[in-house]
């Protein structure tokens, strides 16, 4: 592959006193596409450099930019911190796009796990003043993105933080609630309403690439499906993509020819 090059701990917004920052895995090609991306871990763990050597990277020699971000996680901040976040990091990559040398007109948003449920809220709720925030400034920029990538993420908490005793016992993290600041399934059910991205899908939305591995005991593949047919419902371009074999953030997802296929289809979408 042709090489990279990455520049680290670019700050796009401080809050609280603490910086938020990405880092940019620059394509070879001067004209590159770019996507943001936003890492898994729970709504509670998770570093922009996760992934780095053998996803973003790999990826952006590919032909697409990726500028992984940073956003807060909980216990210490809940919903909808995170995602002003990520809306705060596309307005500040509008801003800069010249002064980087960026493709800012049209960008994608490419979420794993926790980090496409939230990235696929960004892309279905575009001026959404309720959801928007001001993190970063830049608030005359729009956060608006061009194409969503779902990779093996939740689309409705509620469904989701639904499990059987046994399975509460298997898996001992309330992610959902934990995002939403509340105790348990009740307290999420209490809480999310209109947040669930079905409720969110309508015909102006962006493209959607969608991708679920069939062994998935975290998050079912029920999850990206039931987002795809409410997508061509609406009659939104999506494509739906069940990888054989593949558990939650399997390594299958990370393969050249799973990579590449995202590449190509980011820069068909965004070209």
């Amino acid at each position: 592959m042709t090489a990279v090059t990455v520049e680290r701990d670019l700050v796009y917004a401080t809050v609280g006193g603490a910086d938020l920052a990405l880092d940019l895995y620059r394509a070879p090609q001067q004209d590159a596409p770019l996507v943001v991306y936003a890492h898994g871990g729970g709504w509670r763990h998770g570093d922009k450099a996760d992934g780095g050597a053998e996803r973003l990277a790999p990826l952006a020699a590919y032909g697409v930019t990726v500028a992984s971000v940073n956003y807060r996680l909980a216990p210490g901040a809940v919903f909808p911190d995170p995602l002003h976040d990520l809306k705060g990091a596309v307005r500040w990559l509008r801003a800069h796009g010249a002064r980087l040398g960026l493709a800012t007109e049209r960008i994608g948003v490419w979420g794993a796990s926790a980090g496409a449920y939230l990235g696929s809220l960004l892309a279905l709720t575009p001026g959404d003043a309720e959801l928007e925030g001001d993190v970063g400034g830049n608030v005359g920029l729009s956060s608006a993105v061009q194409a969503a990538v779902h990779w093996f993420g939740q689309s409705d908490l509620v469904v989701s933080a639904s499990r059987s005793a046994l399975e509460a016992r298997l898996l001992p993290f309330a992610f959902e609630a934990d995002l939403l600041g509340v105790a348990g399934p009740a307290g999420v059910a209490g809480a999310a309403g209109g947040l669930s991205l079905l409720s969110r899908v309508a015909p102006q939305a962006p493209p959607f690439l969608i991708a679920h591995g069939d062994r998935d005991r975290v998050i079912p593949p029920s999850e990206g499906e039931a987002l795809h047919h409410a997508l061509s419902r609406a009659g939104v371009s999506s494509r739906f993509e069940l990888l054989g074999g593949a558990g939650h953030e399997g390594a299958e997802f990370d393969r050249p020819d799973s990579l590449a296929t995202t590449a190509a289809w980011l820069r068909a979408v965004l070209g």
